[in-house]
């Protein structure tokens, strides 16, 4: 049987217009009473990267957020939402910080919805600490933020359960798993462990280039997506991007688990029809070997020497020291009034960039990358 996936078009977050397009897309797919019990408990997993506003394009905007909670209400669900950002020392007082400025936190007020925090953790596979609120929930709703991703390439379905990790021990996981490809592994791990009964997309404003924080660029798709397939939905998310489902490793690897579909022609696409809708292909990240029209064995042969790293913009650093909380390695630090970093000891896993709350993280190449035109 094909998996299916309702996309859904919608050209504004105006509140009316976001709440029949989420109504239309879970429509195509079966109706909410057939992917999600009956009075059941569901903790909605938006995409809540940091403390910024709708209109940055960074978080799941808190209109799809609405839509969804009155969705499940009218399915007589109890639900409760919460997500663990990239915050690093003193959690309780950082989160409730980027529940306000996202807009989650009045939503969730206007909605009489319980805002949770990931503060409490239960270790799974031995291997990860997930948010130990998921014990208390029947099923789990994702509503992620169409981004790329400088590590994965698409942060969709699959990889927005990276932030069912409590607390920093996402640090923890990129210090052991920097490589692309364990990191993927590890994110299917998680996506498979907890796999969610219901993902919907803000893709009204996506995200290009070196997402998926201040350093990307804001690209209107004017779609929501719909699907009970994650690994569905991600391939049809790269198929807007222009790329191959499989292109992004995260998407691979679940496909080779069983996890959902990744093939295209066994996916149903309803409601629009994308070939009518799809641009230019997205600019991908700087950090992405994708579409360099390199030999694979090339590229194998000179991996070694193909390097990408972060490097500070002191233009528009503010000293916040996000980055240095944030770093794995703790290669980050301030002399002489300057943010530093040890290149020596960094492992190229880009949190700096991805928690730099004011586009100061760029990425810098290798002279070799640079010569064979990367």
């Amino acid at each position: 049987m094909n998996a299916k996936v309702a996309v859904a078009k919608c050209d504004s977050y105006e509140s009316i217009l976001v709440q029949q397009a989420v109504r239309q897309s879970v429509d195509l797919i079966g109706g909410i009473s057939s992917i999600v019990k009956r009075g059941s408990r569901v903790l909605i997993k938006p995409n809540l990267l940091m403390a910024k506003n709708p209109e940055a394009g960074i978080t799941t905007h808190p209109e799809v957020i609405r839509a969804v909670i009155k969705l499940l209400k009218e399915n007589n669900c109890r639900v409760m939402l919460g997500d663990s950002p990239s915050v690093w020392d003193r959690y309780s007082e950082k989160v409730d910080w980027v529940y306000e400025v996202t807009g989650v936190k009045k939503v969730c007020a206007e909605e009489d919805v319980e805002l949770v925090k990931f503060d409490r953790r239960r270790w799974r596979r031995n291997k990860f600490p997930l948010a130990a609120i998921l014990d208390e929930c029947d099923c789990l709703v994702n509503v992620p933020k169409f981004k790329t991703h400088g590590l994965t390439i698409l942060t969709g379905a699959i990889k927005n359960n990276f932030g069912l990790v409590a607390g920093s021990y996402k640090t923890e996981l990129h210090k052991k798993y920097f490589r692309m490809e364990d990191l993927s592994r590890v994110i299917v791990d998680i996506f498979e462990e907890v796999t969610p009964c219901l993902n919907i997309v803000d893709g009204i404003m996506a995200m290009e280039g070196d997402g998926p924080g201040t350093s990307g660029k804001l690209r209107k798709i004017g779609l929501l997506f719909a699907g009970t397939d994650g690994v569905a939905v991600d391939s049809v998310l790269a198929k807007v991007m222009g790329i191959a489902p499989t292109d992004c490793l995260t998407t691979k690897e679940a496909s080779r688990r069983g996890l959902g579909v990744s093939d295209l022609d066994s996916i149903s696409i309803l409601g629009e029809n994308l070939d009518n809708i799809i641009g230019k292909p997205f600019k991908i990240p700087s950090t992405s070997l994708l579409r360099r029209h390199i030999p694979e064995p090339v590229i194998n042969l000179a991996r070694r020497l193909i390097k990408f790293y972060p490097c500070v913009e002191y233009d528009n650093c503010v000293k916040c020291a996000s980055c240095i909380k944030a770093c794995p390695q703790k290669a980050i630090s301030i002399k002489n009034g300057k943010v530093v970093i040890d290149h020596s000891g960094c492992i190229a896993c880009f949190c700096c960039q991805e928690v730099c709350p004011e586009k100061a993280i760029k990425i810098k190449k290798s002279i070799f990358a640079k010569i064979i035109g990367l």
